[in-house]
C-alpha cells in the first residue's frame, strides 16, 4: 500500500527535532490540550447553540481545482461548522465509487499535495475561524515527507488530520509527531471497535472522534439511526471528546437526526455525487455547479439547524 513503509518506526523525528520514541506511544496527546484550537471552539460553540454540527467532505481539485477551490470558500457560508478536505489518491480502499471518481478526476487534472495545501491557505485567509481537516491515505503524506508535509500543513492552517490507514501501531510514523507540532490527530472507530480495542484507538486521539457507522466503503448504504445512538453511547464511555458520526448520510432529515444522536453528521460521497451530477461528458464543470453544490450544502445544514 505504501513505500518504503518498514524500518521507520524506532527512530523518526518530529518536525521540533525531537526523536520519537516508542515509549511516546503508550503516552496520551502530547501537545494539544483539549480544550485548545479551532476545533475545541467549534465543539463549545456547538454545544452552547444546544445543535449538533455539519461535517463536510469535499475531494481538493475535484472536479478541477478552479472549481474545487470555489466549493471550498464556498462551505462555511452555506452552513458547514467543520470542513475536510480529501487528498486525492490513486488506491482510497476505504473510499466508494464517488469518492475514487472524485479522486481520479483531481489527479487527472493536475491536483498535487502542494495545490491541496494551497487550497487549505486560501480557505484559512477567507475563513479564520471554521476548522479545517485534511483526509486520506498515508502514501501522498510519506512521499511528501512528513516533517515537510507537517510544517506546510501547519502554515496553510490546518487544525487536523485523519489518515484512515495507519492504526495505532503506527502512531510513531505520524500521529505522535503530528501531535507534537500541535496537529490533532483524529481516529476512526467502526462497529468492529470493540471495548478491548477501543482504549487503543483512542489514546492518542484529539479533535473528536469519527465513527464510521457502516461496515464497508463509503457512501454505498444508507445510515440507521438507532444502532448509531448505541455506537455513540459506547464510545462516550471511552472518551470525553466530541464524536461525529459519517458513512451512509444522504438526506437533510438524516443529517439532522445523527447530529443529535452524537456531536456532528459528516458527509462526503452524497456532496461528491453533486458535483458529479454538474459536470458534462467530459468532465467539466456545468455552469452552476459551484451553486449547486453549496445548495444541497445549505439543505444538509438546514436539517441540522432544525
Amino acid at each position: 500500500m505504501r513505500s518504503g513503509g518498514q524500518g521507520r518506526h524506532h527512530h523518526r523525528q518530529s518536525v521540533r527535532g525531537e526523536a520519537v520514541s516508542e515509549a511516546a506511544v503508550t503516552e496520551a496527546a502530547v501537545a494539544i490540550a483539549p480544550d485548545s484550537g479551532r476545533i475545541a471552539a467549534r465543539f463549545a460553540a456547538l454545544k452552547a447553540e444546544g445543535r449538533g454540527g455539519l461535517v463536510t467532505y469535499i475531494t481538493a481539485g475535484d472536479p478541477n481545482y478552479e472549481t474545487g477551490l470555489e466549493i471550498l470558500l464556498g462551505l462555511p457560508d452555506a452552513g458547514a461548522d467543520i470542513v475536510e478536505i480529501g487528498m486525492p489518491f490513486t488506491d482510497p480502499m476505504a473510499d466508494g465509487p464517488a469518492i475514487q471518481a472524485a479522486g481520479l478526476r483531481a489527479l487527472h487534472n493536475g491536483q498535487t499535495m502542494k495545490k491541496t495545501l494551497a487550497m487549505a491557505t486560501a480557505f484559512r485567509a477567507r475563513h479564520p475561524e471554521t476548522p479545517l481537516v485534511l483526509m486520506g491515505y498515508y502514501n501522498p503524506i510519506y512521499s511528501y515527507g512528513v516533517d515537510r508535509f507537517l510544517q506546510d500543513a501547519i502554515a496553510a492552517g490546518i487544525d487536523g488530520l485523519i489518515v484512515v490507514d495507519l492504526p495505532p501501531e503506527e502512531d510513531v510514523e505520524l500521529c505522535i509527531p503530528a501531535l507534537q507540532a500541535g496537529v490533532n490527530f483524529i481516529r476512526l472507530a467502526t462497529p468492529t471497535t470493540d471495548d478491548k480495542r477501543l482504549p487503543k484507538v483512542l489514546q492518542n486521539t484529539s479533535g473528536f472522534v469519527y465513527y464510521v457507522s457502516i461496515r464497508g466503503i463509503t457512501g454505498t448504504k444508507e445510515i440507521q439511526a438507532d444502532p448509531v445512538r448505541g455506537a455513540v453511547a459506547r464510545i462516550r464511555r471511552h472518551t470525553d471528546l466530541p464524536i461525529v458520526v459519517g458513512f451512509g448520510i444522504r438526506s437533510p432529515e438524516q443529517a439532522r437526526e445523527i447530529s443529535r444522536a452524537a456531536d456532528a453528521a459528516v458527509i462526503g460521497s452524497a456532496i461528491i455525487e453533486q458535483v458529479k451530477a454538474n459536470l458534462d461528458d467530459q468532465g467539466a464543470p456545468l455552469p452552476g455547479c459551484t451553486q449547486a453544490v453549496l445548495d444541497y450544502v445549505a439543505a444538509l445544514a438546514d436539517g441540522v439547524r432544525s
